[in-house]
């Protein structure tokens, strides 16, 4: 009796839960009748949100005009195998440089070591590989050559980062400046350096080389340095560089370069001026950073050229021997170049 009953509970509890379950299911059905069907979300897709695009500012339009002088820098530059950084940085001003300007005076600045870079930062446009091609034993001669060929009295080298070589190829950049030299007693050179993987002895042996300015770029201010560089760079490895470069070799000029439109702040800049100043660098160049391509990290903002004369003004105010502020300066800018070619001379007949 006992058993019959609980089962007859069971079953009379069960019953009572599946007329529940049944109520339940009819109101979800009757709500699915009353709503939308598959048709409604298939036939009419969401309106798409046109795509926010700020337009670039009138005073970052350039225009490259294909000179004669234009045509044999490319030509000379083609038949000998030599790369520049004018062309895989994509600098706006390679037909202002490239085919001589106002003063008829051609520059380019060559770049060293092959165009395959073993490092990654995200504003850079020339190409990454962990493994690049061998040094090209021959390249020092062939740049001696093109440079001796375009009778330049000023000319600027820098190189990809070679974190694959022991010394990041400073030998083969010393040596460029050695025979570069010897094919043209007075040139002014210029080389524009990574930052060796902060190993000093690279500094010293490219310092003594026979250049005049040694130039590396701290890029950015110091907080925005793991956002913008490749990690194995960093602002306090750069300011050495610059700074050893210098105990070196008292007669160098230091040069170092810095890209606004990042997200740096006004006292950020001002900050790593200070730090610059500290360790006695003689020229910084501001410029606007320019996206390459859609995978590189996007322009924060546009900065003014008043923005650019603010801090040209401040950086002149703290003793730099020379500022190039303006939203189309790149660090090895021609502009720049004529100024320092002066300081050179100058210093030079003072001692």
């Amino acid at each position: 009796m006992q058993k019959s009953s609980l089962l007859f509970i069971r079953g009379v509890t069960t019953s009572a839960a599946v007329r529940s379950n049944a109520a339940t299911l009819s109101e979800f059905r009757k709500k699915l009748s009353d709503g939308p069907s598959l048709s409604d979300f298939v036939a009419s897709p969401a309106p798409r949100l046109p795509k926010q695009h700020t337009p670039l500012p009138d005073w970052l339009k350039t225009k490259t005009t294909l000179t004669p002088k234009f045509k044999q820098i490319k030509s000379d530059l083609r038949g000998l195998n030599l790369n520049t950084v004018c062309e895989e940085a994509r600098c706006p001003n390679i037909g202002e440089c490239w085919g001589g300007g106002k003063d008829g005076i051609s520059t380019a600045t060559i770049m060293l070591m092959g165009d395959e870079c073993t490092r990654g930062c995200r504003f850079c446009s020339v190409k990454t590989n962990r493994k690049p091609e061998p040094l090209d034993e021959n390249e020092p001669e062939k740049t001696a050559e093109a440079v001796k060929r375009w009778g330049v009295d000023y000319i600027v080298m820098t190189s990809v980062d070679r974190d694959d070589l022991a010394d990041g190829g400073a030998e083969h950049f010393a040596k460029t400046v050695e025979l570069l030299k010897q094919k043209v007693p007075n040139i002014l050179i210029e080389c524009l350096t990574g930052d060796f993987g902060g190993y000093l002895p690279s500094v010293e042996r490219l310092a003594n080389s026979g250049l005049h300015v040694y130039a590396h770029n701290i890029e950015t201010v110091e907080d925005l340095q793991s956002v913008v560089r490749d990690r194995r760079a960093n602002f306090k490895q750069s300011l050495r560089v610059l700074q050893y470069a210098k105990e070196c070799n008292k007669d160098l000029i230091t040069k170092t370069s810095m890209m606004l439109g990042l997200g740096e702040t006004d006292e950020q800049v001002l900050s790593a001026l200070k730090a610059l100043r500290n360790i006695d660098c003689d020229v910084v160049t501001f410029g606007q950073y320019m996206r390459p391509t859609k995978k590189h990290m996007k322009v924060t903002e546009y900065v003014s050229p008043d923005k650019f004369k603010y801090f040209e003004d401040v950086a002149n105010s703290m003793g730099f021997k020379y500022v190039a502020s303006g939203p189309l300066v790149r660090s090895s800018y021609k502009a720049g170049e004529f100024y320092i070619k002066n300081i050179l001379k100058k210093e030079s007949k003072e001692a």
